[in-house]
């Protein structure tokens, strides 16, 4: 049984709103994002680091979620999928979290999410938030990859739907759109 000496003070900035909590040392931060902050866009799958779906960007750089302790966030910065859309935000009753999007307000997706709605780049979307979180800091820190060089960087990304045909195709999109825009904070 864990005790009150047992939990930890972590303190993160998820997608712009800072939080804290104390949980046990050996929380994953998929389980902290997913359980203590509410923020399911972050997937569990394999929980080996193998599939990508638990992907987020910590201070710009993706990472696999289900390979780190919510403790060794604790005062950095993460971006998770919930924070890519620029949706109006109103308040929600939730402990420990007011800023909060309406999932109908979500129209003002981020480039890159909109190159995938428009090419057909997911399809049961289970994979969608880790391929996405993927490609973010590649696709800026790459702005003229290639086909292939987009397929190796999604190689550490399991989808068993798409056939990562359209998955490509979107991101190719996106880099021809001279107004898309990525994440990645100076």
């Amino acid at each position: 049984m864990t005790g009150a000496a047992d939990l930890i003070s972590v303190r993160v900035d998820v997608n712009g709103t800072i939080y804290e909590r104390r949980v046990e040392a050996r929380m994953l931060l998929s389980d902290f994002l997913r359980h203590e902050l509410g923020l399911t866009g972050t997937h569990v799958g394999c929980e080996h680091g193998v599939c990508g779906v638990c992907t987020v960007l910590l201070e710009g750089d993706a990472v696999r979620s289900c390979l780190l302790f919510a403790a060794q966030v604790d005062g950095h910065r993460l971006r998770t999928v919930e924070g890519l859309a620029l949706p109006e935000r109103v308040d929600v009753p939730h402990p420990g979290r007011v800023d909060v999007p309406r999932p109908e307000a979500v129209d003002n997706l981020h480039p890159l999410q909109e190159a995938f709605r428009a090419h057909h780049g997911l399809q049961c979307g289970f994979c969608t938030p880790g391929i996405l979180m993927t490609l973010i800091p590649f696709l800026e820190e790459h702005p003229d990859a290639t086909e292939r060089e987009i397929r190796e960087a999604l190689s550490g990304n399991l989808c068993r739907c798409t056939g990562y045909q359209n998955i490509i195709a979107a991101a190719l999109a996106y880099l021809e759109d001279p107004a898309a825009t990525g994440l990645r904070e100076q």
